[in-house]
């Protein structure tokens, strides 16, 4: 009862007429990052808030104005750790709003490794969500980074690129589930077993839309294995200058990773835009950001993520701590001139977040979505 490592599942990019192939048209994919966390940078007035009916309004804005993702992180904290005490499960709140939208593709961040998950339970649940969403639900599959995460679910954290191992293996069970026309049962280096295990119905075009977020090698090597979408983090920290120094070798490694395998994969990354109709403006208001800037909640349980080491690179500019991967901060005409430049970088999409989340993501739509348009990177 042992499984191939390797199997050819058809990804839904290379189904013609699925929502992932229409999606990746698009010569740069945007998308939104949405912060379903209780979470204050800044005391500055502000609309933005963690509940899903906020949320909600700022997915059905970004599915009007055509983006093609909707995104958010999960974290498991204990009392303390965040800036405020809600927080809102990625997976139930990305599924729940295929009921509410069109187009847009809804991935759901899920830590694979923690507690209960099943690949049978997942492979379920997934074809189901799949099924709500028409073609438009995926996964972005998260190992935990944090020891304290894994601690809450009666458990010590697994090393680090064991943890890709077993996510490896999850993956090819599920897989495995959704293809399979016939009972399946499995064994294998992990606690899960399955004996005569089906599911049905099976996922509209070929498998649900897979993700992941890595700096690693062997997260580099599971995403070549696996994902469709890699969302990665600018190896020279959040300056824009020093992300655009940085990004191309790091984007050709994941590629190279890729197309040792057979596949391609396309790269996100996540900036902040600090958008004013000029320069001075944004930049005065970036200032006044970080200069009203408030946290509470702990940020510093240990970690071994590799993603972030850039920032304490002291060769690299740092950014002025507004938030993203990435900082863009300007005029309309700058935002895009940035963003193009990260499309030269090599970069697929942007996922983006910003400061006060709906009226800057309608200003966003006003002015700089027309920009890139003419630009060529919207069709």
């Amino acid at each position: 009862m042992d499984i191939k490592l390797d199997l050819d599942f058809t990804a839904p990019g290379d189904i013609a007429g699925s929502p992932v192939a229409e999606a990746f048209r698009q010569p740069l994919l945007l998308g939104v990052f949405l912060n379903l966390q209780d979470m204050r940078r800044s005391t500055l007035p502000n609309t933005s808030t963690w509940t899903f009916d906020y949320n909600a309004e700022v997915v059905k804005t970004a599915d009007a104005l055509g983006f093609e993702l909707a995104f958010s992180r999960t974290q498991w904290l204990p009392k303390g750790g965040y800036d405020g005490e809600a927080s809102l499960d990625a997976f139930i709140a990305l599924g729940a709003m295929a009921a509410i939208t069109r187009k847009i593709l809804l991935i759901s961040t899920v830590h694979v490794l923690y507690g209960p998950w099943h690949p049978l339970h997942f492979a379920k649940f997934g074809a189901t969500l799949d099924h709500i969403s028409k073609g438009r639900w995926g996964v972005n599959i998260v190992t935990g980074h944090r020891a304290v995460e894994h601690e809450m679910f009666g458990a010590g954290r697994i090393e680090h690129d064991r943890r890709y191992e077993l996510a490896g293996e999850f993956f090819d069970v599920v897989q495995r589930l959704w293809a399979e026309t016939g009972n399946y049962s499995f064994e294998g280096q992990s606690p899960w077993r399955l004996k005569d295990a089906y599911v049905t119905p099976k996922p509209q075009f070929g498998r649900p839309l897979l993700v992941n977020a890595t700096g690693s090698d062997a997260g580099i090597d599971f995403a070549a294995r696996y994902s469709d979408l890699v969302f990665i983090t600018s190896p020279g920290g959040a300056h824009i200058d020093s992300a655009l120094d940085t990004l191309p070798a790091h984007i050709a490694k994941v590629q190279r990773a890729a197309e040792a395998r057979g596949r391609r994969v396309r790269t996100l990354i996540n900036p902040v835009i600090v958008c004013r109709e000029t320069e001075r403006e944004a930049h005065e208001h970036a200032r006044q950001i970080v200069a009203t800037s408030v946290r509470t909640g702990k940020h510093d349980y240990d970690s071994d993520a590799h993603a972030w080491r850039g920032r304490k690179d002291a060769s690299h500019k740092q950014g002025l701590g507004v938030g993203g991967n990435i900082e863009i901060i300007g005029s309309p005409e700058q935002v895009v001139d940035q963003l193009i430049a990260l499309k030269k970088t090599g970069i697929d999409g942007v996922q983006l977040s910003f400061n006060d989340f709906q009226p800057d993501l309608e200003h966003f739509g006003a002015r700089i979505l027309p920009l890139l348009k003419q630009a060529g990177l919207r069709l």
